[in-house]
């Protein structure tokens, strides 16, 4: 059975906020309003993560040693207009969400992120999984260095076109590495990195 497929609105170039006014504005904020935030939101954001900025390259938003991308973008959503409560993945290559799971599962998600609030409390959870061994076959005892020095590259992005969207996110690494998995349903080569709850700010 073919997952479902929601086709997400195309990602703005030219914003309201300048860089040097997002980087300045820039904090990890915790708590959230019950407000949806829109779909285009949630496009804009998992643009900025992983989307691709060169078709004809396949380049994305952040760099990649390698140009090998080995992270896979998750959102568990929850509250996001015109989109149903769900685990997606996000697909750069379309700029689509596939559904891997129904329902909202923030609840599982925080509590196996050591019960933080801001996880429950977010209308989505952006989630960074990774594939080690794409980076390993060439870069060897550095590759998971490398990995983790991507996900902050693109954490960074997401945080920048969060704060210019006047929304609130922070970055989570506290987590059980085992729990959060399964409650994800990944495969076995992918592993979870960092988790980036996302809300209307109160």
């Amino acid at each position: 059975m073919q997952a479902k497929e929601y086709k997400l609105s195309k990602p703005i170039k030219r914003g309201n906020m300048s860089l040097e006014e997002a980087i300045a504005g820039r904090r990890s904020i915790r708590t959230y309003s019950e407000e949806k935030i829109s779909e285009k939101d949630i496009s804009q954001l998992l643009w900025a993560a992983q989307g691709i900025t060169d078709e004809e390259s396949g380049f994305r938003t952040a760099p990649s040693a390698g140009a090998l991308y080995p992270l896979e973008i998750y959102a568990a959503v929850a509250m996001v207009d015109g989109i149903e409560p769900g685990l997606y993945k996000y697909n750069p290559l379309n700029h689509s969400l596939l559904l891997k799971k129904s329902g909202d599962i923030r609840e599982e998600i925080y509590n196996a992120s050591l019960w933080q609030d801001s996880i429950k409390d977010a209308a989505a959870v952006i989630i960074y999984c990774a594939v080690f061994k794409r980076t390993y076959y060439r870069y060897r005892n550095r590759a998971a260095q490398y990995v983790y020095i991507e996900t902050g590259h693109s954490a960074q992005n997401v945080y920048l076109q969060a704060e210019a969207l006047n929304l609130g996110t922070v970055a989570i690494g506290a987590f059980d590495n085992k729990g959060l998995k399964k409650v994800l349903e990944l495969p076995d080569e992918e592993e979870p990195v960092y988790l980036m709850p996302v809300g209307k700010r109160e």
